[in-house]
C-alpha cells in the first residue's frame, strides 16, 4: 500500500531492528502494553506478528518514506473479529517522525483496507487516558469517543484508564469515500 509520502509494507521477520528500534525506546512505548530492551525480546512482538497473519486477527505494515526508504514506524489492524466486523487499530512512530502528519496521511488509506478488504463495519481505537496526543489526533481523523474503561489495566504496578474510540463504516464513507 501506498500513500503521496509513504511505503506502507506488510511487516517481516527481517524487519526486527527497525521494530526494535521503535520498541526499545521508552519514550515510544510510555502508553503501550509492551517494551522491548534487546533486539532479542524483539522476537517475541515479531512471533506477534506473524501469528496475527497466521491466525488471520489481524495484520501490520511498516511505514516507509517514499523519498529515502527509511522506516518511520508501524501500523496496522489486530484483534480481528470476523463475526462482528471489527477490528482494533494501531500505530505507533519513531521520535524524529511525530509531529509530520504522518497519522492523518496513513489512516485513511488503513480505513480502506479495513472496510473494503477486512469487510469491517467497525475500527476500535484504544487509548490510555494520559495520551493526550493520540486521542487529539484520533478526533481529527473522525474517531469518536465512546467511552472510558476505568482502572481496566495495570502497567508498572498502576492501575490506568484507558479511553475507547471508533470509526464506523457510514461515517468512514461520509469523511472519506469518493
Amino acid at each position: 500500500m501506498r500513500t503521496e509520502n509513504y511505503l506502507l509494507k506488510e511487516i517481516q521477520p527481517t524487519d526486527i531492528s527497525n521494530i526494535h528500534k521503535g520498541l526499545s525506546d521508552p519514550e515510544i512505548t510510555r502508553y503501550y502494553d509492551v517494551h522491548f530492551p534487546t533486539l532479542e525480546a524483539t522476537t517475541e512482538q515479531m512471533e506477534w506478528y506473524e501469528n496475527l497473519r497466521n491466525n488471520e486477527t489481524g495484520i501490520w505494515w511498516g511505514i516507509y518514506d517514499i523519498l529515502n526508504e527509511q522506516f518511520c514506524g508501524a501500523a496496522g489492524f489486530n484483534g480481528l473479529n470476523k463475526m462482528h466486523r471489527k477490528a482494533e487499530i494501531g500505530l505507533w512512530l519513531i521520535k524524529d517522525f511525530w509531529g509530520r502528519g504522518i497519522l492523518k496521511e496513513i489512516m485513511p488509506r488503513l480505513f480502506e483496507y479495513g472496510f473494503t478488504k477486512l469487510d469491517l463495519n467497525r475500527i476500535e481505537g484504544f487509548v490510555v487516558s494520559e495520551n493526550l496526543k493520540c486521542k487529539k489526533a484520533l478526533e481529527k481523523i473522525h474517531f469518536t469517543l465512546e467511552g472510558t474503561m476505568r482502572e481496566c489495566e495495570i502497567k508498572n504496578s498502576e492501575k490506568i484508564n484507558v479511553d475507547v474510540y471508533s470509526i464506523l463504516l457510514a461515517e468512514w464513507k461520509k469523511y472519506y469515500s469518493k
